[in-house]
């Protein structure tokens, strides 16, 4: 661990990965930017006085890329709004759009050929910014899509689409991918795109790369179905993502996916404290380096060594994990037989005894039903509808409370999506009115084993530490068909939040399976 001047820096152990000599690498910079907003989101710039503003941004930008290329980076990662900002209207953007070509149809340098569409300042900054430094770069920007209502009846009444739209640009200065979210979270300036995306982009240094973007995260498409389906081992994620402990941090969700879905994820997070939002990194399945830093007020630069993931690139499959299959390794604990390691466990809510200590509180907006942790050692279960939730413990300290909690249910605020989730989390206070309530910080050292019955195969393991560490599983997997563990023991920071966060996309309200 090392600190340094802008906040704080974590290099994690646990699951390493080891290089053979021969095994292609490459190097990534993510951004976490400090963006200067419009005082008056809710308020129409004309088109200069936009450009006025995004180009305070993209001077930062421009700043951070060539120190990215001196330290040797091949692909920077830029975050959501971090050019425009957030807070908009549909009315107020306008003066911030630009037309974005689509890459498959057109081959554009806007650095090389400013002039060959109208109004497109931003692409040209970010194009010679690629072409200057010689990498591959990711940003971020709000993008419109003119449309007629006569062709096309889901076009805007004001006759266009608005986007937000992730664009790459090669080493060259190509527009080499465009990528409109698809999952909005609350963003009245933009639309989702008529039909779903699932873009990805080539690179000579690491092969494919896939793109998303923010809340895209939670859902299946694009994020599970360019995993699962299409095979993507590397993921260009711009975010700008609002902290929420105890399950759903920046760092937590970024750290939880990359191990579950086997790849490596470059995500680069706005910087904005007053709006709880801060955190990115570069992580692969194995280890990451982290930024979170919740007082200052600077950007961040992460720089570092990944290996390509790319299996069709370095011509085989290696020692890879498998996505949502959990990851074995050598520091597996065999816990002892007796009274702590053993006990039958119950696979739905009709065989469990409801404990007498069991209570009810809201976690993360969803009523969780939780029982305490009592004494130095234990073995407990909670059940929920189809999922029930077994911890056997092992702690340092009894005197600060923790309970196992579980949820089976739609999670309805801030979005709609359907949960199964198993969460040893440490409350708030001493009490049961606690638990779910925000806390970065824990004294109690916890070696644990935390097993769940899902009915999906989209399980999250994720541990995150006192001060905003981040861990991953000494062991993790899948026994006995819908039973999903992990364990972890010799922590060197107090346990804040232990959590199997299961995702059954098949339930979500608002998701169309595609046939």
């Amino acid at each position: 661990m090392a600190l340094v001047s802008a906040g704080l820096v974590l290099a994690l152990s646990g699951l390493q990965l080891v290089l053979s000599a021969g095994h292609r690498s490459y190097v990534a910079a993510v951004y976490e930017h400090r963006v200067l907003l419009n005082p008056s989101p809710g308020a129409p710039l004309p088109r200069r006085s936009a450009l006025e503003h995004m180009n305070m941004n993209l001077r930062v930008f421009d700043e951070q890329t060539a120190l990215a290329a001196q330290q040797g980076a091949q692909i920077i990662v830029f975050p959501e709004d971090a050019i425009h900002g957030f807070n908009f209207t549909r009315s107020s953007i306008a003066g911030y759009l630009e037309t974005v070509p689509d890459p498959q149809k057109v081959t554009w340098s806007p650095c090389a050929d400013p002039h060959r569409f109208p109004d497109t300042e931003v692409l040209h900054s970010l194009s010679c910014m690629a072409r200057r430094n010689r990498l591959f770069l990711v940003a971020n920007m709000p993008s419109r899509q003119s449309c007629n209502r006569t062709s096309d009846p889901r076009c805007p009444a004001d006759g266009r689409y608005q986007f937000n739209t992730d664009v790459v640009f090669s080493d060259r200065g190509v527009i080499v991918a465009r990528y409109r979210k698809q999952n909005l979270y609350f963003e009245a300036a933009f639309d989702a795109p008529p039909e779903r995306e699932r873009v990805t982009f080539s690179t000579p240094f690491a092969g494919r790369f896939g793109v998303f973007t923010c809340f895209d995260i939670l859902f299946r498409d694009p994020a599970v179905t360019l995993v699962k389906e299409m095979g993507v081992r590397q993921i260009a994620y711009p975010t700008a993502w609002m902290n929420q402990l105890p399950l759903l941090a920046a760092v937590q969700i970024q750290r939880s996916f990359s191990y579950a879905a086997g790849v490596t994820l470059l995500a680069a997070n706005v910087r904005a404290a007053e709006y709880g939002i801060t955190g990115s990194g570069i992580f692969t399945p194995w280890d990451s380096l982290v930024h979170h830093d919740a007082e200052g007020n600077s950007g961040k630069l992460l720089v570092h060594r990944v290996p390509v993931l790319d299996a069709l690139f370095i011509g085989d499959d290696g020692d890879k994990p498998v996505p949502f299959s959990g990851h074995p390794n050598t520091k597996m604990h065999v816990w002892p037989t007796g009274s702590f390691g053993g006990g039958q466990y119950c696979q739905k809510e009709s065989e469990c005894a409801t404990s007498s200590t069991s209570f009810n509180s809201v976690m993360m907006y969803d009523n969780f039903t939780l029982v305490p942790l009592q004494g130095a050692e234990g073995n407990v279960s909670v059940c929920s509808g189809s999922v029930c939730c077994h911890l056997l413990f092992r702690r340092s300290d009894a005197s600060e409370f923790y309970a196992l909690g579980v949820f089976d249910g739609l999670h309805v605020v801030h979005g709609t999506y359907y949960l199964e989730i198993c969460a040893l989390v440490k409350c708030t206070g001493e009490g049961r009115s606690g638990c779910g309530g925000e806390t970065e910080h824990a004294r109690t050292l916890v070696d644990f084993r935390l097993a769940g019955t899902f009915t999906t195969p989209h399980v999250f393991p994720g541990i995150l530490g006192s001060g905003m560490t981040l861990d991953v599983p000494d062991h993790s997997g899948w026994e006995g068909g819908n039973g999903f563990y992990m364990s972890r023991t010799g922590m060197s920071a107090g346990l804040v939040t232990a959590v199997l966060y299961g995702r059954h996309y098949e339930k979500d309200t608002n998701e169309i399976i595609p046939h």
